[in-house]
């Protein structure tokens, strides 16, 4: 068959590229690994398992071609045959050298559905810890490569997979197109009139969702140990909802700090308006990653951290770590980076952008990731 009497797409070497969905960060996903391929002989099609047909999420994907599957949490659960049918034949459509899953769903599908070798890109601990989908990932090894998101990640499948060489399960972390995010964040000014915040206040900001998880009670505990020696009218701002508000402002009111405490509720594009803050503090219990501490630091606010999870990673040299829980190690914490000079505020800020470019770009991933893509042929 001459290449003129190929079937579409048969010529072109493709990248097929699977995600869950396009909710939340999982879009900008998408977008990391779909720019991997730019100026390369590979084109990316992206397909999503969930979600509606969206011209964000085509926008969003930086894709040769996005396909959307249109299904429900529900129709995916069990063994997910129509899915999996559906994949093979998106499959039978290209010339794809390799497919790129991210969460344990599409890596199922497309281990079942496709003989292609699968790279699967996990967000989140505990995907290996039960039994069968650890023989079930040990049946496919030949043909599935695992990238955790952070080293904390990686070492959780690498303690599930105990039996796995350790160049088969690896890290890439999440990045961020710097340019692209510093662009879109307004200015100090802008972003405290949008949030409602008053121009001269010191403000700490949070961004999650109001569950245990994040852990905003020791947030608001460690502001109001520090308040007392912040500057005056000092702020603590969250953006987010989730089911323990009552009970985070109702501790805000016994701590006798609920007019210097801001619940914003969820604002959309919540990164935009970063700038707003002197500094941004992180206190979840196991963040796999936290991709607000990357867009945080693009916007040159001074970082703090929980010391757990992939959030240590990103911070630690470049930032605040304190012990998970202890809001006075929080506090002082939140006093030392107050009391920070403005050159020193400018050196970190200068700091931080270097380290940004060098660890958590685009152009820094492409190395690490066409190493792992050499480990395919």
């Amino acid at each position: 068959m001459t290449e003129s009497e190929q079937p579409p797409g048969q010529s072109q070497q493709w990248i097929l590229q699977f995600c869950h969905g396009y909710d939340g960060p999982f879009l900008d996903c998408a977008r990391q690994y779909a720019v991997l391929f730019k100026g390369t002989a590979y084109k990316v099609c992206t397909v999503y398992l969930t979600g509606a047909p969206s011209e964000k999420a085509v926008r969003g994907s930086a894709s040769d071609e996005v396909l959307f599957l249109d299904y429900s949490s529900r129709d995916v659960r069990g063994l997910k045959l129509r899915a999996i049918r559906d994949i093979r034949r998106i499959a039978a459509t290209r010339s794809f050298t390799a497919c790129i899953a991210h969460r344990f769903k599409p890596v199922y599908v497309a281990l079942l559905g496709t003989n292609l070798p699968v790279i699967g890109v996990h967000h989140a601990f505990g995907d290996y810890q039960r039994r069968p989908r650890q023989l079930f990932a040990n049946f496919y090894q030949k043909r599935l490569t695992l990238l955790g998101v952070s080293n904390a990640v990686r070492d959780d499948m690498r303690a599930c997979l105990s039996s796995w060489p350790s160049e088969r399960i690896e890290t890439l972390y999440n990045r961020i197109d710097i340019e692209a995010v510093q662009a879109e964040q307004v200015s100090r000014e802008v972003a405290r009139d949008y949030l409602g915040l008053p121009q001269d206040a010191w403000v700490v900001g949070n961004v999650g969702r109001l569950h245990p998880d994040k852990d905003q009670a020791t947030l608001i505990r460690g502001f109001a140990l520090a308040l007392p020696d912040l500057p005056a009218g000092s702020l603590l701002a969250i953006m987010g909802k989730g089911r323990l508000e009552a009970s985070l402002k109702s501790l805000a009111a016994e701590l006798g700090i609920a007019k210097q405490v801001r619940f914003l509720g969820q604002v959309p594009n919540g990164r935009v308006y970063f700038k707003a803050f002197d500094v941004f503090a992180l206190t979840s219990d196991h963040e796999p990653f936290g991709m607000v501490l990357l867009e945080a630091m693009a916007a040159g606010v001074p970082v703090i951290c929980s010391e757990c999870g992939g959030g240590r990673e990103v911070v630690e040299g470049n930032g605040e770590l304190f012990a998970l829980g202890q809001a006075d190690a929080l506090a002082e914490s939140l006093l030392r980076i107050q009391q920070c000079t403005p050159s020193e505020r400018q050196r970190g800020q200068l700091l931080t952008l270097d380290l940004l470019r060098q660890k958590y770009s685009d152009e820094s991933a492409r190395i690490s990731f066409w190493h792992f893509m050499d480990l395919l042929q």
